[in-house]
């Protein structure tokens, strides 16, 4: 049971939806960020990257639910699916992804620590394997983000979905339509 008195089923409304169903006026503006960061159009990075980033910052955090969610969104949306994802989360280094992607993850676990630990070592080797300034951005903004949507569902003691799958069925759902479908 969450921290605080959400006024529905929790168990039909696990995690972030849950708290969005009780302040729906700070879900709109929260519910855009995340579509916008994740899955808007992007110049270079695909939604699926994209994902990668807010799980990867999501476990490092800790945060059960963010994790699970965005890993199978991730895994819907890149080649490799949850193995490559699950590769990820377990060794960066080791994982079968572009050397760009690998640096821009340890850009985005850097955030997840602090942002103050990100240095100009990880934004030149994040150059050195071919990312722009504007993917150095957006990695830092996404784990950002995340490190705040992580603290939101964390700190109010959301529940868990009783059936992990469905993180899947919503998987489809997000990678079709984004965050607003």
């Amino acid at each position: 049971m969450a921290h605080i008195d959400l006024g529905l089923d929790e168990t039909e409304h696990p995690g972030i939806t849950g708290l969005f169903r009780y302040r729906p006026e700070t879900a709109v503006p929260l519910g855009a960020l995340a579509d916008v960061l994740l899955h808007a159009p992007h110049p270079t990075l695909s939604p699926g990257e994209r994902e990668l980033i807010a799980a990867y910052v999501s476990q490092r955090n800790e945060c059960s639910f963010c994790s699970a969610s965005h890993s199978a969104f991730a895994a819907e949306q890149l080649d490799g699916g949850m193995p490559m994802v699950q590769a990820v989360q377990v060794d960066v280094d080791g994982a079968a992804i572009t050397p760009k992607l690998r640096a821009l993850l340890k850009i985005a676990g850097a955030v997840a620590r602090s942002g103050r630990q990100v240095d100009a070592a990880l934004v030149d080797a994040a150059r050195a394997a071919g990312a722009t300034d504007l993917e150095v951005h957006d990695t830092v903004l996404i784990a950002a983000a995340f490190c705040m949507f992580n603290r939101y569902v964390d700190g109010l003691g959301t529940v868990l979905p009783a059936d992990p799958g469905i993180y899947a069925e919503r998987a489809k759902q997000v990678a079709a339509n984004g965050y607003g479908g």
